[in-house]
């Protein structure tokens, strides 16, 4: 069993991209089925959201360890353990009896969870060919996964509840581990070739990357965070008019991600041959204009830009993660990935009970898309701190 993990890159491209949508899928079904489960434990919904905040939480704070026992022991087996542990996790918030024992639940779900982007992540980058593009397929799996879950859990409610939704996600999670487990490379051990004690110190601007990319990294957990968990009710609530049905609403939510996704694919193409710093001004103020304009419209109109909007969002994605495989050696990668997941999802997760607290002192919820317009100027501030020459060729 020691030796079937032992080679950290056992594992083809694939099962990396299917771990990122199994990641993202998971961690979005309570923000789907939250409605519902506040209906069955007779609370609302702004209360109930807050149950979901230490599960993001520790979807963050898990990381750094994910990346220390990832270079102690195997990225494999840390990859393998990840959709195990999400399985049953989930498979427990079926049987949860009150909101308490929900929340621990989605609390073990965001801590397995945490494992995916600081080892999946330091796997791929680690082959240079074509990294900005095959970051791009990756994340288009990955919000496949965002624009599943509301489908998916939205369909499972309908012709159940909340608990049906986590039970078969649950199972679905174990299947998978199975198959990973199976599909590990124990055949001709993968030899690595020499890295230079050059290649593996870190980039003399390293601490200037890390210091921009901050600031890129708290608009995008901010942003992603609060869209991808209220979408799904926004929908509810501003597409009324177009319909009234909570599978209706979660397929077009679901759309949104499912199209908005495929600008990872044009971003990581370009991010390839062009100045990454040039990209990420564009970004920004994509996110700007579109988020403005989003808290303005109802009906399809709002569908159809908040396609765009989210493309924008989604588009940074692969640009900073192509600038820190540039400065940061393999070495040191699974470590400052995490730090950077760390701070994407403790934003993210931060926002929910302040979300929770605005929504109960009257706040709509387009207002607070209005304030997510404002956010991204600190895209073009971390933008302005990286090194002119930041193109991850």
């Amino acid at each position: 069993m020691r030796n079937r993990f032992r080679n950290s890159n056992g594992i083809n491209d694939i099962y990396l991209n299917i771990g990122h949508f199994l990641n993202h899928f998971m961690m979005l079904i309570f923000a789907k089925s939250a409605y519902d489960a506040a209906k069955y434990f007779k609370t609302d919904y702004e209360t109930i959201i807050v149950y979901a905040t230490v599960g993001f939480i520790l979807y963050g704070a898990g990381s750094p360890v994910a990346a220390i026992l990832a270079d102690k022991f195997s990225r494999v087996l840390l990859l393998f353990i990840f959709p195990l542990g999400v399985g049953v996790s989930s498979i427990v918030a079926s049987l949860s009896r009150t909101p308490f024992e929900l929340g621990i639940a989605i609390a073990f779900i965001g801590l397995f969870s945490s494992i995916y982007h600081p080892v999946g992540i330091a796997m791929l980058v680690k082959k240079t060919i074509a990294r900005g593009l095959r970051l791009g397929i990756n994340g288009v799996w990955g919000n496949m996964g965002v624009a599943a879950a509301p489908l998916i859990t939205g369909g499972l409610i309908l012709v159940g509840d909340w608990r049906l939704a986590f039970l078969c996600c649950g199972i679905l999670c174990l299947i998978y581990a199975v198959i990973f487990f199976l599909a590990i490379n124990t055949g001709t051990e993968i030899t690595e070739t020499k890295v230079s004690q050059s290649e593996n110190q870190l980039s003399p601007k390293w601490l200037q990357v890390l210091l921009g990319l901050s600031f890129i990294t708290i608009s995008g957990g901010c942003t992603f965070g609060l869209i991808t968990f209220l979408l799904p009710r926004y929908f509810e609530v501003y597409m009324s008019l177009v319909s009234n049905n909570v599978a209706i609403t979660g397929l077009l939510a679901a759309l949104v991600f499912m199209f908005a996704s495929f600008s990872q694919l044009l971003v990581g193409w370009i991010v390839d041959r062009y100045s990454a710093r040039t990209i990420l001004c564009i970004v920004a103020i994509g996110q700007i204009l579109t988020l403005n304009q989003v808290s303005r419209l109802e009906g399809m109109p709002l569908f159809f830009l908040m396609v765009v909007a989210m493309g924008f969002v989604l588009g940074q994605v692969p640009i900073s993660d192509a600038i820190l495989a540039r400065y940061i050696p393999d070495k040191h990668r699974s470590r400052v990935l995490s730090f950077k997941v760390l701070l994407n999802l403790c934003v993210g997760a931060a926002v929910l009970p302040i979300t929770s607290y605005l929504l109960k002192s009257g706040s709509s919820l387009n207002t607070l898309f209005l304030f997510l317009s404002v956010v991204p100027i600190l895209v073009l501030f971390g933008t302005f701190l990286l090194p002119k020459a930041s193109n991850p060729t």
